[in-house]
């Protein structure tokens, strides 16, 4: 039996090319040890399952979410195909078990580590495409990546940057707009640093560092979200 056949049974996919599946798992780190290795690293199969990612969810938005336009359809898919996103799918379908890493990567928890994760989930998704076709990579995708998760995003619209999204809900609770004032800057001219603090009306509501004032206000923004979650109306 492969020792793949658990991670198979578990999603629902078989595959005609073990050797195809096998090297979606080979991490380059492996291949400085192992220069004799009969595989290549999975770079390139990454390469085609990013690619095959973002088709998968232009088409799925586009036949589930229709009364979206495309502004938002490009928001939603930098949410759900971010690195974290698809660490997070690779994690919970327990990729990390298969990975061929260094002694080094494996020392320092290689198959913990959020990037290793997503490149295999891309480089899983490239495999599937080439071995099994467009439509069962699809159902793959739709399954393990969008299931729930891209209602969540859609219905909260976490899609949308956090100055945006606070905007949205001050405008709709206390009908007027937040304001940021940068409140410290510190730093040479070439490095300067950012604090930033957001209002509503003439309260101060939270604050955001960063290394650009657009980066401060967003954060400051994020922060906004939270205690406005937390406390509801002011």
């Amino acid at each position: 039996m492969s020792k793949y056949e658990p991670l198979l049974k578990k999603l629902n996919l078989s595959f005609n090319n073990q050797e195809i599946l096998e090297n979606a798992f080979i991490h380059r780190s492996y291949l400085n040890e192992h220069k004799k290795f009969h595989l290549p690293s999975n770079e390139k199969l990454e390469f085609l399952g990013d690619s095959v990612l973002s088709l998968v969810t232009t088409i799925f938005l586009y036949r589930n979410y229709p009364l979206l336009d495309e502004g938002n359809y490009t928001d939603i898919k930098a949410s759900i195909v971010r690195t974290e996103s698809l660490a997070e799918v690779g994690k919970k379908i327990e990729l990390g078990d298969y990975l061929y890493l260094s002694k080094g990567e494996q020392l320092q928890s290689g198959k913990d580590n959020k990037n290793i994760l997503a490149d295999c989930f891309e480089a899983l998704i490239g495999a599937i495409f080439l071995d099994q076709g467009f439509e069962v990579t699809y159902k793959f995708i739709a399954d393990h990546l969008f299931k729930d998760k891209l209602n969540y995003i859609v219905d909260n619209k976490l899609y949308l940057s956090p100055k945006s999204r606070l905007q949205e809900y001050v405008q709709a609770n206390f009908k007027v707009l937040p304001n940021y004032k940068t409140i410290k800057e510190t730093g040479p001219e070439h490095q300067k640093f950012f604090s930033v603090a957001t209002f509503i009306k003439t309260r101060q509501i939270s604050e955001g560092s960063g290394n650009s004032k657009k980066a401060a206000e967003e954060e400051a923004a994020q922060n906004a979200l939270k205690k406005l979650d937390m406390y509801g109306k002011i």
